[in-house]
């Protein structure tokens, strides 16, 4: 097993962040065709923790938070081939420290990672509402 290390990590790169989304299924449920968006959610995001195994990202986390009260864990994604060895758990506990623990942390499962998010942990909560995003007309 490949040693992994964690970091904060403001500066992630688009081409870095699109590629790991891809190699855990993330990208089918993201906007990866639309690069000023992409560029976006980096940009704009409070926290991202990074994995790397051997210098090659191989998870990510992006969330955005207040810093007080609540922290909106937005991106969850390791790569299938690293997935099942605590990754994702180290993440979403490193995103949340960052944002604070005094935070409540808030996501919403990808239907194929529904069943994950009790696993390490995390309670269900059934009232979210939602208005869809207005995708960016790519050209």
């Amino acid at each position: 097993m490949d040693r992994v290390t964690y970091q904060i990590e403001p500066q992630l790169t688009p081409d870095e962040f699109v590629d790991v989304l891809r190699r855990s299924t993330l990208a089918e449920r993201r906007p990866i065709t639309e690069p000023t968006t992409i560029r976006s959610m980096l940009a704009n995001a409070d926290v991202i923790v990074t994995a790397r195994a051997n210098s090659q990202l191989v998870g990510v986390s992006r969330a955005i938070t207040d810093f007080g009260y609540c922290t909106y864990l937005s991106d969850l994604a390791v790569d299938e081939k690293f997935q099942r060895q605590g990754i994702g758990r180290e993440l979403i506990r490193r995103t949340h420290e960052a944002a604070g623990f005094n935070t409540t942390l808030i996501l919403l499962a990808a239907p194929k990672a529904a069943e994950y998010y009790p696993y390490v942990g995390m309670a269900k909560h059934d009232s979210c509402w939602i208005t869809p995003r207005v995708a960016e007309k790519v050209s």
